[in-house]
């Protein structure tokens, strides 16, 4: 017997490919490293309950609640430009949009499965679905 879970895709997923894990972004500006290198493309993946619960445990984040967010997006990010590790301290040092850009990522694909935006011409009022991540008009995702 199959059951409605088995043959409705859940959101995000790709029948042909399985479930999509990993999605790729472009920053709005960009990390600069200590050579100046800019890093801009990168890729995020879907948060486990581990790192929720890592997340959580660290003794920043139980003193300052809002480092939650930098911890989660640093173990879910799976590259940044050339860099070798994307870790905390590369996080925190991230343009105050650029972390706000990640953190809203973060909640559209593990909470939506996606990371498009609906909106809404204000000239015409046609409404469009927006990949949010940045991809480029056509570019495989």
């Amino acid at each position: 017997m199959t059951t409605t879970a088995e043959r409705v895709p859940a959101p995000g997923a790709d029948p042909a490919q399985g479930l999509r894990t990993e999605y790729p972004f472009m920053l709005p500006r960009g990390y600069v490293d200590e050579r100046g290198q800019l890093h801009r493309q990168g890729a995020m993946r879907l948060a486990t309950a581990k790192d929720e619960l890592t997340a959580h445990s660290e003794p920043v984040v139980r003193q300052q609640p809002a480092y939650l967010s930098v911890f989660l997006v640093a173990r879910t990010v799976t590259r940044l430009g050339t860099l070798d590790v994307v870790d905390r301290v590369v996080i925190e040092q991230l343009f105050a949009s650029d972390l706000a850009f990640l953190q809203d990522l973060y909640r559209r694909i593990n909470q939506f499965g996606h990371t498009e935006a609906d909106v809404c011409c204000p000239a015409c009022g046609h409404e469009f679905p927006v990949d949010v991540a940045g991809a480029e008009p056509g570019a495989a995702t």
